[in-house]
Parts: structure tokens; sequence; C-alpha cells
């Protein structure tokens, strides 16, 4: 069964979705059969692998909300295979509310189709509701991204107290996949003491690889494709794939 990656923060900006698409690129470049579940509404990760908006496609909404199989939601993209998103899904949580076992939506949803891939990945979105809960218990582990700016430790504290409580009453077998450190300057102090200070706080949850500002990176997704494609020579696609690299070695 795949392992199923549940990349979250519930603080806007800080390179989740970045961290999604070019993560799941990384391992499918790397010959890893993977999934990329784009699991918010903004569906940012969806145009991300070049899918254009389509109000008649199939997605993730049609899967939690429809009973629409999985597997016949899936689109198959030349950097990795997509579960895609829509604006539709911002209703999702209202209709889920009064389901039966409403927080295990998507775990049910992704079980049909884990035996096929040996990474899910899923973008959250920038929020603790409903939605990002179901991908946390949907998860086997989670992937954290982290803003180098003076807020991330306080953002950070409220997701861990969020990890706690899925761990002790939906989810047990949660684990902490990693802190990444993204948006990265080592010319800044500032950068410089917020990874030491992540680092003291969680000294063995900080991956090695750190994800630094990139003009390559910020340019990919207006072009629909993840930036070892747009560019496979630029540093933030090289982090990447190490990142990818250091998950598979790790597993």
């Amino acid at each position: 069964m795949g392992k199923i990656i549940a990349v979250a923060n519930q603080k806007g900006g800080v390179g989740k979705t970045t961290t999604a698409v070019n993560l799941a690129a990384a391992l499918h470049n790397r010959g890893r059969r993977t999934l990329l579940c784009d699991f918010d509404p903004q569906a940012n990760a969806t145009s991300g692998m070049g899918l254009l908006r389509d109000d008649n496609r199939r997605g993730i909404y049609e899967c939690l909300i429809d009973g629409v199989p999985a597997r016949d939601a899936i689109v198959y993209t030349d950097y990795c295979d997509v579960l895609p998103s829509s604006i539709a899904l911002a209703g999702a949580e209202l209709e889920l509310v009064d389901r039966p076992r409403r927080e295990y939506a998507l775990r049910e949803c992704l079980g049909s189709v884990a035996f096929e891939y040996d990474y899910i990945i899923i973008d959250c979105p920038p929020s603790i509701g409903l939605l990002t809960v179901n991908a946390l218990v949907a998860a086997d582990s989670v992937l954290i991204p982290l803003q180098c700016e003076y807020y991330a430790l306080e953002g950070l504290s409220s997701l861990t107290e969020t990890l706690r409580a899925v761990r002790k009453t939906l989810n047990p077998d949660l684990d902490i996949e990693g802190i990444l450190l993204t948006m990265y300057d080592s010319r800044t102090n500032l950068s410089l003491q917020v990874a030491e200070e992540v680092k003291r706080h969680f000294p063995r949850q900080v991956f090695p690889t750190v994800i630094p500002r990139n003009v390559r990176l910020s340019e990919a997704p207006s072009h629909g494709m993840p930036v070892s494609a747009y560019d496979r020579a630029s540093k933030g696609s090289k982090c990447y794939d190490k990142l990818a690299e250091y998950i598979i070695a790790h597993q």
C-alpha cells in the first residue's frame, strides 16, 4: 500500500501547494508511482499540473459527495497522476457535516486506489477545518512547510495541537514526516534565526533540505508545470529532488 503524505499548514503563503506539486513530480521522476490529490478548493495544485478549469470534469468533490470512484476521476499527466479539485469542493464541508464518519470520507475514497501507488501526496487547504481533518485522518504522515518568517513558530504550535487531537481521537498512527523550511534566504539574519529556532524546538523533525527563494519556482505554476519540467537545472528543482530522495530513503 502506498504511503499517504498530507502537506498541511493552516497558514497561507508558506509554499504548501508549491511543495505538494513539486514533491509529487520529483517522486514521479524518481520512478515512484505517485498520485497528487488536490484537496484545496482553490485548485492551485490542479492548475499547477497543467490541468485547466473544466466544470464537466469529475474530481475529488464528486468522489466525496457523489460516490464517484477515485479511479474514475484521476487524470494522467506527464508529471504524475492527479486527482483534481475545483471550487465546488468549498461546499463539501457543509455537505459532509451530517454524514456518519464524516472525518473518514477521504480515507475511504483513497483506499480504493492506495495499492496502485507508492506515494499519494495530499495538498490541504490553508485552514484547519473538516477538509484538513479528513486529509490528516487519511494520511500516514504530515509534511509541514514552514516559511522562514517571524510568525512561523506561532503557526506551527497551533498545527501541532491539531495533530495531537487527531492522533488522540481519529488517527493514532499519524506521524510527522518532517518540517520543511521554505522561502529560505541565507543572506538574511531572519531566515537563519528562524531556522535555528525551529531546529531547537524540533531537533529531529526538520528536513536537511531547505527550499530557497527561487524565481523559477515562482514562475513554473503560470506555465502549468512543476519546476522540474519548467527548468530542471534550477536550484528549486534540485532542492525538491533532494527532498524526494530523502523521503524515499527514510520510508
